[in-house]
């Protein structure tokens, strides 16, 4: 009998040890929002907090536009610039090359018409100056042309470089709020400050979501830029071997190259 009361008296101080407990969890679990998806942590953010997540959120939108754009438009030229470089490797002359592009605007066949404009300006005279004033409209050419196909690189850089510290700012925020609500709750149950720091870090999230595909594609753009730059100047080069070659043989055909 001594036994069995010993035993129920330990059963019993158990049942009383872990009763506080239980009611705790059950009242932390009835104060939690029962939204804790991302969505639901976003429409009960602070609306700072809502700022700075639609504002990264824009950031990644615009990041994902300008690959899209600078891709198509670089693989284009790109392909453009081959071909008519290409086509300059052969037994041409510049009026040939000139008659050619006919009214195109494509960096390669701007490189052919202002050399083929300096070479009218010239009026036939073949020198050592010819060469120097051609390679200085070459060179005015590619320049405008890159600074042409570098527009919208500079905000991916921007993107990058600013999109963590905004998410943090928007991490800094929330935490704030949530202990601001620990003071004025005079509590310090999870329940309370859990969804404001989950709100907080899913803007250092979306910070980190917005800055890492924004670096990596300003660096895949800024080699595929390099590599057009190089084909511009194997156009170039092109140019002035064949400018060099009419020199040696007196075979300048300006009128063609007027035309």
């Amino acid at each position: 009998m001594q036994s069995n009361f010993r035993l129920r008296h330990m059963i019993g101080s158990i049942v009383l040890a872990l009763a506080p407990t239980s009611a705790f969890a059950a009242t932390d679990e009835a104060l939690l929002p029962r939204n804790l998806s991302p969505w639901g942590m976003f429409v009960s953010a602070d609306i700072v907090v809502k700022a700075v997540m639609i504002g990264l959120a824009c950031a990644s939108l615009v990041t994902w536009t300008v690959w899209l754009a600078k891709t198509v438009e670089l693989r284009r030229k790109s392909a453009l610039a081959r071909q008519r470089t290409h086509a300059l490797e052969g037994n041409t002359t510049l009026a040939d090359a000139a008659a050619r592009t006919g009214d195109a605007h494509d960096a390669v066949a701007q490189l052919i018409q202002t050399s083929a404009k300096e070479a009218e300006l010239s009026g036939g005279i073949l020198d050592d100056g010819l060469l120097e004033r051609v390679a200085l409209r070459l060179e005015r050419v590619e320049a405008a042309t890159s600074r042409r196909i570098s527009r919208g690189t500079g905000v991916l850089a921007t993107i990058g470089a600013t999109a963590p510290f905004v998410g943090l700012f928007g991490t800094v925020w929330g935490i704030m709020n949530a202990f601001i609500g620990i003071a004025e709750s005079h509590t310090t149950s999870l329940a309370v400050v859990a969804p404001g720091i989950a709100e907080a870090l899913l803007a250092t999230a979306l910070g980190l979501v917005a800055a890492i595909p924004a670096v990596v594609i300003y660096n895949y753009l800024v080699r595929g830029i390099a590599n057009y730059r190089a084909l511009l100047g194997d156009a170039s080069a092109q140019l002035m071997l064949i400018v060099s070659r009419q020199r040696e043989h007196r075979d300048f055909r300006l009128a063609r190259a007027a035309e």
